[in-house]
């Protein structure tokens, strides 16, 4: 919550709702809550591609929500791999969203090629690498 000026000096705000039964606290502690949900919506969209589902049914609403929220944490966690090189001024020394889905993505492709190996190192031939990978 916002801290007040204990001389009460700071402008007063005033929230509406429609919500009559609740407490004044639930109201504040409510609209609180807005900015989070702002910034989560917009990262959701410009980030995660939210914004450019084409599903088809509820389930996979449901399905691409839970997987951009997934995608979110994430990204959130990881930490960024770049060099100065690649450093932006509007960063400010913060590593950009940029820089850590380029290190999830070398983990990643790191992994694949460490599955690869393996296969390889086993005896297996392209195509059976190729159907672990991409199965028909």
């Amino acid at each position: 919550m916002d801290t007040l000026d204990p001389d009460l000096g700071d402008a007063p705000r005033f929230l509406l709702t429609d919500a009559q039964h609740w407490e004044s606290t639930r109201i504040m502690e409510t609209w609180n809550y807005r900015w989070s949900c702002e910034v989560f919506h917009e990262f959701c969209k410009q980030v995660t591609g939210l914004e450019a589902a084409q599903v088809r049914n509820q389930q996979a609403v449901k399905r691409h929500l839970r997987l951009c929220c997934l995608a979110q944490s994430l990204l959130q966690r990881v930490t960024g791999s770049g060099g100065k090189s690649e450093s932006f001024s509007f960063a400010k020394g913060t590593q950009t969203i940029g820089q850590k889905l380029h290190s999830l993505s070398r983990e990643a492709l790191a992994q694949l090629l460490e599955l690869a190996h393996g296969l390889f190192a086993n005896g297996r031939s392209i195509a059976q690498v190729l159907e672990v990978l991409m199965p028909a």
